[in-house]
Order: structure tokens, then C-alpha cells, then sequence
């Protein structure tokens, strides 16, 4: 396990030599987009995307290595160095694995089967290095040692746009292979010549996401000389081939450059062909780059960040970055997108989203969205509806037309119920509320009978049973405070006391959050510090990181230690308990502090547990480490899986002194802000403005606050205040005020309470 940093990688973003051919030099981005550095992540087991997109595109368009497990989960790691083309769609920081669709690969020696990491001599894959390598938001670009082709890419929206330069001497073509994928391959592939500047085709694939069809149509600039479709590695003398594994090799002759369009449609080639001609009908590549920079650094100035220190920067704008590459718009240009039920639906507003990895992006990602990119909220939650309606339930972890069903709990539910309680309105509450319970009442959702017969879940029948009650807490609060707010008394009442069922697993003799079986019995023996695959009592967690995880009800989980006092006492030994674990614990258990693991969420509200307990100063303390040694500017420079922007998300909110405890109240805590001024547009055209004038590596206490001027005595402050574009200024200093946010009076608010 990682427990504070490995040794930092060296990362080269220079220029790629090419081939002696002149091209722009895109190896310094203008604007803020200069500070990003997609490699931030590529190493460890960040598992971030790296290649070239839009803000919440489509089209992920970047470099796929050979897969080798659990660190190549987004189809590239740092430390690789062989090719095996560029595929279309890839995952940012997931743990599972998926995607890499499309592929593509040019050629100047025709070669159809792949290659092994250890012998790609028979293969058509390729060694680079990362001396060769451009990583940009808007552009990529590899030299491929072995064919000493220069391949650039970028995107739009929907379309991937490649420009290939060819050593002179040998025939340019490329190859797609329509049945490799990242770690699952496709059961049926489709391809066909529609004439000699246009193929198309499609991919279907059973994965992670049980159930995804991707559709494309592929455009050159030059004419295509010779079409060879494959059956594997098999030609065959047709131009079109319908099989499981389909590749083609297209062949343009003796020319120096070939520009290739690719685009994406989850419904069909005729959809895919009506998204290129929408979004891209023409050849001018770099009109492309420049379009696709306009539109990062117009995001990326919604947050802005006044430091001397440039590693700062560049970690500060990369995690903004990272925050807008998923969700991933799933519709066409005319609103068309396929549904979990294999059926074809109509965004009205041409704006519905997947890859929504929701048990990680509720805590921090989805209520940092509320903030900066409120145009997005409704989307995303009518996104989830939709998805509601196709499948009798909210998405768990929806992967384009296929429900992952990935990690516990219902955590569509805490996101809606945030945006309604911040007065978000572009969808219907009463059908999502509706959504809301029958998720919650699911009875084939897990466990979910045992939460209503019993008040708990089973360790011995139910697989992470204790992780899995104690989310569908936290979601079931969000319903209650929903449901009290529209005048539903009745549901209200349920779930609040559902909220509570989290009490149900607290053994008040050790003080431990505690896996109870079906006769009402504790698991025993138990050991809170061992985490067990096999037992399956908890979800990338043990005993100690769940016996702090009552986001929705700190004051609550308090009481159950009998005050504050002994409260902060288990807290401290949290953070310096170092019991093993065990061997079978989660491999994804990282950024250790103790027992606190930054690497996963379960434990990412829990150092502003402090400020509840009228400790604020142990949370500057605690949060301002994580900040700065968890955080850096190289390869290894995400602790854990960044899970589509989570970990950035955490940054961002932290950084500037804050963090969204309950993840659908709209009360951010004070941590310590790192930033000597960070600048925000939040909802409604307002500018958020935080101020730590003399803040420093060594003052890292908050003394006083002045919210809008005047002196402010809270250790919080409200969504409303920040969205009304208020100035929160911080006086920093080397040693705690004990005394800032002591007072009960003054520690953080409720907003929507609930009965207990």
C-alpha cells in the first residue's frame, strides 16, 4: 500500500519529434490550459484518461496500451511504452474496465494480428516514448517508433479528428480493429466500404457495462486504394464483413499526410454520419485544436487561483480538468441515444449524460457542480430519471446502455435530492421524488427487504452488507429532507427513520461501527483494521473508516460516543492507528494516515468531522496535509483512482477552505485554504471570491474570518452565501486559535433537518 507518496516519476511534455515535418508547436497551451497536465494521474493507480476531448465529451480520443490489469483501467499507464493504437472512448480514473472502442492504427507495414507485451515483432503494435509524447486537453500527439508515423488527435463533441504524416517509401494505411477493446471484446462487429472515402460500422460489447452497441462512420481526405476487411486476422474478399471479430486495413497509397474523421452514435451509422456532418465538415485541423483550447480555458476560468507557486497551479487546474471529463454526453445531435433497455429515446434538450460514477462523484464532484457548472445539474439529474424510466430504478453506475450496478448503495438519490434543496428546477420533483422512493423500496435492489423488515442488512446473507445499509442511510436522508420540503409528511417520517438506521450497526461496547447478523448478533471474532475481501462485510473499507461514516448525521454519530470528547479521542486514534489490515485487504485501500485512506471515498468527509465537535483546527490540520503531500504535480500525483473527478473534486472544494460535509445540505465546513485568492463564477453570474492573504505552507489555522467584511465567527458557510457571490476572507496563522468554531453556537448548521 501507498502510504503518503511513492518516489515522484519524471514527466516530459515536449514537443514530438516527428519526422523532420513543420507542424505547430502545441506543446505550450495559452490561457489557463497551459497550467493542465493530463499525465498527473497517468502513474500509481490515478488511472486517469490521457488523450485529447471536449468538456464532457462523447469522444475520449487518446493512445490504448495492451491491458495488463487493474492500473490499465482507463487503457493507459505511465509507465508503458508499446502502442496498440487509438481508440475512441476510455475511462477517467475508474476502478473497473471498459471501453477503448474504435481503434485505430496506422500503418506503413501491414500487420493484422496485435502483438504481446513481450513480442510485437509478428504484431502491428508499436514502441514510443514519452520524449515523443504531446499530452494536451485539446491535442495529442505520439510518434510511433517502429513505423515512424507521427499521429496527432482531437475532437469535438462527437467526433474524433486523427492527422497521420507517413515516412516516405511505403504505402499509408490504417487499420481498425473493431474487436479489441479495453479488457473485453466485442461479440459482434460490423464493417463496410460505403465508397472510397467512407467505411462504416459498429461494435457491440458485453463488459463492465453488460450491454453496449457503438456505431460509426470513419471519413478520409484522401481516396482509399484498397479496402480489406478481416475476419480476425483472416481477409476476406468483401467490402462489407459482419462477424465477432472484424478488422479492416485501408490503404491510400503513396501519400504523406492522411486526415481521418470518426464519428460516435450510439443508435446508428446513419446517426453517427449526421453527427459528423453536424459537428465537423472540415478538413482544417488546427481550427479544431484551437476550438477545442477555446472551450477548455472558457471552463477552466470559472475557478481562477492567485499563488507564487506553479506546481500549485498546474495540480489546482489539472483537477479542474479532471472534474469535466465525465459525465460524458450520451445523445446525438438530434437527441437520440439508446437506453438501458435497448431501446431508442430523445433527449429534448440534446443533453443526456453517462458515466456517472455516482457512489464516488455525490460527495464532493455533483455539490462542486451546483457551484460552478449549475448548467449541468439538471441535465445530470434528468439524465438519471430517464434512466429511471428504463429501468424501474435510478442508475447505480450507469455505462452508456448498460447499468454496472456497480459499488453499494443508491447513490443517484443524495445528487437529486442536493439539487432540489439548492432550488435547482429544470425537472420534475415530483417524478423524481416518485424515482427516488421506488429506488429506495426496490426489493430487488441488495438488501433492500432486509433495510425494511429488519432495520439492518445481514453480514451472512447479503455480500458488504455493512457498507451497503450505512450508504443507503446517507441516501435515505436525502429522500426524508426532499420529501419534508415538498410536504410529504408521511414519506418524510419513513425515511428519516431510515436515515437513522446507520445506529443499528454502532456496538456502544467498543465503540466500532459492527457487522450484525441475521439473529441480531455481532460478528465476532471482529477486527475493526482488517479489511477482507472474502468475508465481504464492508466496500473498500474497514471497521474503523465505516464507524465515521455518517455524513448526513454528524451530531448524531457524536451522541453515539457520548459527546465530544470522546468523539475527537477515537477520532485522533484514527488518523494514528497503524493495525495491519491484513493481506487480503482491498488492493484500492490507499493514502494512508492511520486508518484514514484518502484513496477511497468512504473516508473523505471525515477530517471535517473535527469542526462538529468544535476541533476546527484539527481538520486545518488534517486536510492541509492531504493537500499537500497526497496532491502533486507528477505522474504519481493522485493518491488513489481519481474516479471521474472525485479526488479532483476533493481538491478543489478543500483548497479553497471548504468541503460539503452531508452531501445534500448545502453546508460547506471550513478546512484550510491553500491559495493566497481563488476567484469562482457560480450560479446566477455572481463571482465567489476567498481570500487568505498571508497563507503559507506553515500558516495553516484559520484565526479569524471576515465573511462580506464583517467579522464571522462560523467554522461554515452556506451554498446560498456562496452562490449569492460573497467574499470569504481568511487570517491564517502558524499556530491554532482553539478557540475559532468552539462554541456550539458556532459549529455547522443543519439546514434541513429531519426527525430522528
Amino acid at each position: 500500500m501507498k502510504a503518503f507518496k511513492l518516489l515522484a516519476l519524471t514527466s516530459c511534455v515536449l514537443l514530438a519529434a516527428g519526422n523532420g515535418v513543420a507542424q505547430q508547436n502545441y506543446s505550450k497551451s495559452e490561457g489557463l490550459l497551459q497550467y493542465v497536465d493530463p499525465y498527473i494521474g497517468s502513474g500509481y493507480h490515478g488511472h486517469v484518461f490521457v488523450g485529447t476531448s471536449v468538456p464532457y465529451g462523447m469522444v475520449q480520443l487518446g493512445p490504448t496500451n495492451i491491458h495488463k490489469g487493474w492500473d490499465w483501467c482507463s487503457g493507459y499507464h505511465y509507465s508503458d511504452s508499446i502502442l496498440i493504437g487509438f481508440s475512441h472512448t476510455h475511462l477517467s480514473g475508474t476502478g473497473c474496465t471498459d471501453l477503448c472502442d474504435i481503434l485505430i492504427m496506422p500503418l506503413n507495414e501491414i500487420r493484422t494480428p496485435r502483438g504481446n507485451q513481450d513480442d510485437i515483432r509478428d504484431g502491428y503494435a508499436s514502441r514510443y516514448s514519452h520524449a515523443n509524447e504531446i499530452a494536451r486537453p485539446e491535442y495529442y500527439s505520439l510518434l510511433l517508433d517502429r513505423y515512424n508515423i507521427k499521429a496527432e488527435l482531437t475532437a469535438t463533441d462527437r467526433v474524433g479528428f486523427h492527422r497521420y504524416t507517413y515516412p516516405e517509401g511505403k504505402p499509408a494505411s490504417i487499420l481498425i480493429d473493431l474487436r479489441e477493446g479495453n479488457g473485453s471484446n466485442a461479440y459482434d462487429s460490423y464493417i463496410r466500404k460505403v465508397d472510397d472515402y467512407t467505411v462504416e460500422g459498429y461494435r457491440y460489447v458485453r463488459g463492465w457495462s453488460p450491454s453496449r452497441k457503438v456505431y460509426f462512420v470513419l471519413k478520409s481526405d484522401k481516396k482509399i486504394e484498397q479496402f480489406t476487411a478481416y475476419d480476425d486476422n483472416n481477409p476476406q474478399p468483401w467490402d462489407q464483413l459482419k462477424v465477432a471479430s472484424v478488422k479492416s486495413v485501408l490503404t491510400f497509397g503513396n501519400v504523406k499526410e492522411v486526415k481521418i474523421k470518426v464519428a460516435l452514435s450510439s443508435v446508428s451509422c446513419d446517426n453517427a454520419a449526421m453527427n459528423l456532418q453536424s459537428e465537423l465538415t472540415h478538413w482544417d485541423f488546427d481550427k479544431v485544436v484551437d476550438m477545442s483550447a477555446d472551450r477548455w480555458n472558457k471552463q477552466l476560468e470559472k475557478m481562477t487561483v492567485e499563488t507564487d507557486d506553479e506546481a500549485s497551479k498546474r495540480v489546482f487546474y489539472t483537477a479542474h480538468y479532471h472534474t469535466m471529463i465525465a459525465p460524458t454526453l450520451f445523445c446525438d445531435v438530434n437527441g437520440e441515444y439508446r437506453g438501458m433497455n435497448d431501446m431508442i429515446y430523445t433527449d429534448p434538450k440534446k443533453a443526456n449524460y453517462t458515466t456517472l460514477s455516482l457512489w464516488d462523484t455525490y460527495r464532493a464532484l455533483n455539490p462542486l457542480m451546483t457551484i460552478t457548472q449549475p448548467e449541468m445539474v439538471d441535465h445530470v439529474v434528468n439524465s438519471m430519471i430517464s434512466i429511471y424510466r428504463q429501468q424501474d430504478k435510478l442508475p447505480i453506475w450507469p455505462l452508456m446502455s448498460g447499468e454496472t450496478d456497480q459499488m453499494p448503495g443508491y447513490s443517484s438519490v443524495p445528487v437529486i435530492a442536493d439539487a432540489y434543496l439548492k432550488g435547482f428546477t429544470g425537472f420534475d420533483a415530483e417524478e423524481a421524488l416518485q424515482a427516488m422512493i421506488a429506488t429506495a423500496t426496490y426489493e430487488k435492489q441488495k438488501g433492500v427487504p432486509y433495510v425494511v423488515k429488519k432495520g439492518y442488512i445481514p453480514a451472512d446473507k447479503v455480500h458488504e452488507a455493512t457498507s451497503i445499509a450505512m450508504e443507503y442511510a446517507v441516501d435515505d436522508w436525502g429522500i426524508a429532507a426532499m420529501a419534508r420540503k415538498m410536504g410529504k409528511t408521511e414519506d418524510a417520517e419513513t425515511f428519516s427513520k431510515r436515515a437513522h438506521y446507520y445506529k443499528n450497526y454502532f456496538d456502544s461496547s467498543i465503540h466500532f461501527i459492527r457487522p450484525k447478523l441475521e439473529d441480531g448478533s455481532w460478528r465476532t471474532p471482529y477486527d475493526p483494521a482488517r479489511s477482507i475481501h472474502t468475508v465481504g462485510d464492508f466496500c473498500e473499507g474497514n471497521g474503523w473508516q465505516y464507524t465515521f461514516f455518517a455524513p448526513q448525521d454528524p451530531y448524531g454519530l457524536i451522541a453515539l460516543f457520548g459527546g465530544d470528547k470522546p468523539f475527537t479521542t477515537k477520532l485522533d486514534g484514527f488518523f494514528t492507528n497503524t493495525d495491519s489490515m491484513g493481506e487480503e485487504a482491498s488492493s484500492d485501500i490507499t493514502g494512508l494516515i492511520g486508518q484514514y485512506a484518502h484513496g477511497n471515498e468512504p473516508s473523505h468527509h471525515v477530517a471535517y468531522l473535527y469542526a462538529y465537535a468544535g476541533e476546527q483546527w484539527k481538520t486545518a490540520e488534517k486536510v492541509r496535509f492531504i493537500m499537500s503531500d497526497f496532491y502533486t504535480d507528477q505522474p504519481d500525483g493522485i493518491i488513489g483512482n481519481e474516479d471521474c473527478g472525485q479526488m479532483s473534486a476533493w481538491y478543489l472544494l478543500s483548497s479553497m477552505g471548504l468541503y460539503q460535509v452531508n452531501p445534500s445540505d448545502g453546508v460547506f465546513v471550513f478546512g484550510s485554504p491553500c491559495f493566497k485568492k481563488v476567484e469562482v463564477k457560480v450560479r446566477g453570474g455572481n463571482t465567489f471570491t476567498v481570500e487568505a492573504p498571508n497563507n503559507s505552507k506553515e500558516n495553516i489555522y484559520i484565526q479569524k474570518v471576515y465573511l462580506n467584511g464583517k467579522p464571522y465567527d462560523k467554522s461554515y458557510i452556506t451554498y446560498q452565501d456562496i452562490i449569492n457571490g460573497s467574499t470569504l476572507k481568511f487570517v491564517m496563522g502558524k499556530k491554532p486559535n482553539k478557540n475559532f468554531g468552539k462554541a456550539p453556537a458556532n459549529r455547522p448548521v443543519v439546514l434541513n433537518k429531519i426527525n430522528g
